[in-house]
């Protein structure tokens, strides 16, 4: 099989030839592996080995794009009647640019791993010992809804016709994830939890931790019940806060802004929060799982500040973006092989603060923990920022968390909750994803419970 930087080089002077200039491909190689056990055994078991290549280039002015998994010469005839075809079919005059990239690119910190010198049978056996571990954990533990393990890595290039040259792993060091989620009864009441680690290193990962934290998560929302419907002080869990950043991110993509799916165009400049928040867009965070010194455009990656101390500082661009609103790009364009550029965060996180969780809820006294929302993608709405979110928690009585809370909806706005935070926690925790949160003292929310 031809090598790849090879097909590259074919590829590129074959466009120039058909007039498409300037041009660009875009590579990505992937290994995973993936396995589940259940009931002491392992129920699925699948390892995938892929790479696919996408060309775009400017026809008459406009861009066209096509994209591949074969590597061959008729690979290479299809890419490019595929980017004039695609081209001819683009009617807006906003396009994107092939960027002939910066001067100079930041430094990754690599993390240490050892993905290389595992074997598959030490990844099947620490998926059967996180069920065990998790089963005997407590005598309320039920059933296993299934233990499971991945690891991967990847590659990254960008070339281009301007001799533009980038490559980097993705994500930088790999990932070795394992979790397990159960089902807990004790009498009538039933509760579903889990537990799950994001590792570099594949042997950080403790079967016997994860499983018993696991039951401790599930056992501890047995018996849970309703509150009475009202508003509360609420803290809201590292966890759960994360999933509602990940479903609000969009609103901070100069993309949806000038969209008109986000409150926050052309409000730089304006509190638009807390005082106490600060929100970072880190895509040199040391081993963040979104970490890279490059975007999806070619453009170099930097840190900074979405907002700080509550003022908004910037929104997120891509050069398009950036070129409509008079600025320049944050390095933040993302795409895939099969998808085109859009706007997209890096490590996104609220930067944590000096208390940890114990320290909020004395801080609160009365009210609830939220642990777990629900129904992020029909009780969301990212453009006006309101949420009616199905929710689980802990009461929290004399500043300590109490008795388990289920059956209830918490409703609010996220714009107004920025503004509404009183505390931001030292936990922060990213798990598998690009986005963190530490845990957060929002305020008061409106609960509908019993």
């Amino acid at each position: 099989m031809i090598r790849m930087d090879e097909f590259i080089d074919k590829l590129l002077k074959a466009a120039a030839e058909a007039g498409i200039e300037p041009a660009e491909v875009y590579c990505e190689e992937k290994s995973s592996f993936s396995a589940e056990a259940m009931d002491g055994s392992i129920d699925s078991y699948e390892v995938s080995e892929t790479c696919g290549l996408s060309l775009r280039g400017m026809v008459g002015g406009k861009m066209g794009y096509a994209s591949t998994e074969a590597f061959d010469e008729d690979a290479i005839r299809m890419l490019i009647r595929g980017v004039k075809e695609s081209a001819a079919l683009v009617e807006t005059e906003e396009q994107d640019e092939i960027y002939a990239g910066d001067p100079a690119y930041p430094e990754l910190a690599v993390p240490e791993n050892d993905l290389d010198n595992v074997t598959a049978e030490e990844k099947l056996q620490l998926a059967l010992e996180m069920e065990k571990a998790a089963m005997t954990a407590d005598s309320r533990i039920a059933k296993s809804r299934g233990s499971y393990v991945t690891t991967g890595k990847g590659v990254v290039r960008l070339v281009n016709s301007y001799g533009l040259n980038l490559k980097t792993e993705k994500p930088v060091g790999g990932y070795a994830v394992a979790g397990i989620w159960l089902v807990g009864k004790d009498g009538e009441s039933a509760s579903a939890g889990g537990e799950s680690e994001a590792r570099r290193k594949f042997r950080e990962l403790d079967p016997v931790r994860i499983g018993k934290k696991a039951a401790e998560n599930t056992a501890a929302m047995l018996n849970a019940s309703p509150v009475e419907s009202g508003t509360y002080r609420v803290v809201i869990r590292r966890d759960a806060m994360r999933s509602l950043l990940n479903v609000f991110s969009s609103i901070f993509s100069a993309e949806n802004a000038q969209k008109k799916l986000s409150l926050l165009e052309g409000r730089e400049g304006e509190t638009i929060a807390s005082s106490c928040v600060t929100l970072m867009d880190d895509p040199l965070l040391p081993d963040g799982f979104a970490s890279a010194a490059f975007d999806g455009e070619g453009s170099a990656c930097r840190t900074k500040a979405v907002i700080e101390n509550g003022v908004l500082k910037t929104l997120l661009h891509s050069r398009k973006t950036a070129r409509k609103a008079g600025t320049v790009s944050t390095g933040n364009a993302k795409r895939s092989v099969s998808s085109p550029v859009k706007v997209a965060p890096t490590n996104f996180f609220f930067q944590p603060g000096e208390k940890d969780l114990d320290g909020l809820l004395a801080d609160l006294g009365e009210g609830l923990l939220i642990t777990e929302v629900g129904g992020l993608h029909a009780g969301a709405n990212p453009i006006s920022g309101d949420f009616s979110l199905i929710a689980k928690g802990f009461r929290v009585t004399g500043g300590k968390q109490g008795l388990p809370v289920e059956q209830i909806t918490i409703a609010g706005n996220f714009y107004q909750m920025l503004k509404d935070i009183r505390a931001i926690g030292s936990d922060l925790e990213f798990k598998s994803s690009n986005i963190g949160s530490p845990s957060v003292d929002v305020g008061n929310i409106h609960v509908a419970g019993k």
